[in-house]
């Protein structure tokens, strides 16, 4: 099979890559080649834009796309009409934030999506992300009818992982020490490893599949308490942990996705625990979340000393702030 990659330089593009291969398929990829520019061995790479520059894709030909970095529907449009007669099927990654109502548990692929009053906004912010990503979905399927995947994972989280949202904690509590941790411990928590979501996406497109899938995990219930603990343990540390009520954390002025990204209040909650049901019945398994962790962590160690991480708190903020928590216990 012939694979084209819109993307396919960081994150969940190079996880596909490598699940592509691994299957035997030939795969192009076609990006702006700022992110890696160094293409992964026996790929066809492709350079281009997006916005207005779909030159290198004249002429192609592959029995499947999956686009990995489409956010506006205007963008996702244009590329559903480029590669109209060069496709069979159309993979697009949306999201779980889809849902209209995120504060509902066990959402699945039937419940409303969010809407935006004005549907050409291309801002994209945490109100606008999710509707547009449901837009994007309807522009694919309208240029695609009866061809499209749409694919909503969650919190996508393993080697490689940009965002720092689940790379922190495994890192942090393997520091040891005390731990400044999210109020409500038993709250639900969903994830997915990249390495597993890019292996069954490429196996629901070597089936043409289409429709909405919710796509995260794992198999069984997991609790910010249960992740902790497993990110304890699979490090050796002594870490403890300090359930910090949400009143403070929010006097603090912290932000739920970057400082403390497993942390959402009940507004949110439901996008930590929607339904994965059709998703699993065709096909969608998971490693050990230990694995994840144990290779989350190998591969943070091979990142500079001095880098920057974009999520989580800095050390001696950590320290700061339990000591006021502590302060206001007494």
């Amino acid at each position: 099979m012939k694979i084209l990659i819109l993307g396919g330089s960081r994150f969940l593009g190079r996880h596909l890559v490598a699940a592509a291969q691994a299957g035997g398929h030939d795969v192009t990829t076609f990006n702006r080649g700022q992110s890696d520019p160094t293409p992964a061995p026996d790929v066809v790479s492709l350079r281009g834009d997006r916005d207005g520059d779909l030159a290198a894709l004249r002429g192609g030909r592959w029995d499947v796309a999956v686009d990995t970095s489409g956010y506006v529907p205007r963008l996702v449009a244009a590329a559903v009409a480029a590669l109209h007669d060069q496709i069979e099927h159309y993979t697009f990654i949306s999201s779980i934030s889809v849902y209209a109502d995120p504060s509902i548990r066990n959402l699945d692929e039937t419940d409303a999506v969010g809407e935006l009053e004005d549907s050409s906004v291309e801002e994209i912010n945490g109100e606008t992300y999710g509707p547009l990503k449901a837009l994007c979905e309807q522009a694919a399927e309208a240029g695609l009818p009866g061809r499209v995947l749409n694919v909503r994972p969650g919190l996508i989280v393993g080697p490689y992982d940009p965002t720092d949202r689940f790379t922190y904690w495994p890192v942090r509590i393997a520091r040891g020490g005390e731990v400044l941790c999210p109020d409500q411990p038993e709250i639900a928590c969903q994830l997915i490893d990249a390495r597993d979501l890019a292996a069954w996406i490429v196996r629901m497109a070597e089936q043409r599949k289409t429709g909405e899938y919710n796509a995260t995990g794992p198999a069984t219930a997991l609790t910010v308490r249960g992740l902790f603990e497993q990110c304890r343990t699979v490090s050796g540390s002594d870490a403890t942990f300090a359930w910090t009520d949400a009143a403070f954390l929010e006097a603090q002025g912290l932000d739920e996705l970057r400082n403390l990204p497993v942390w959402s209040d009940q507004e949110f909650a439901g996008i930590m625990a929607v339904n994965i049901e059709k998703a699993t019945d065709d096909g969608l398994s998971f490693r050990p979340l230990a694995e994840t962790i144990r290779d989350t962590l190998a591969w943070a160690a091979t990142r500079p000393a001095d880098y920057q991480w974009r999520a989580g708190l800095a050390a001696e903020r950590e320290a700061n702030l339990l000591r006021r928590w502590h302060e206001g216990q007494r």
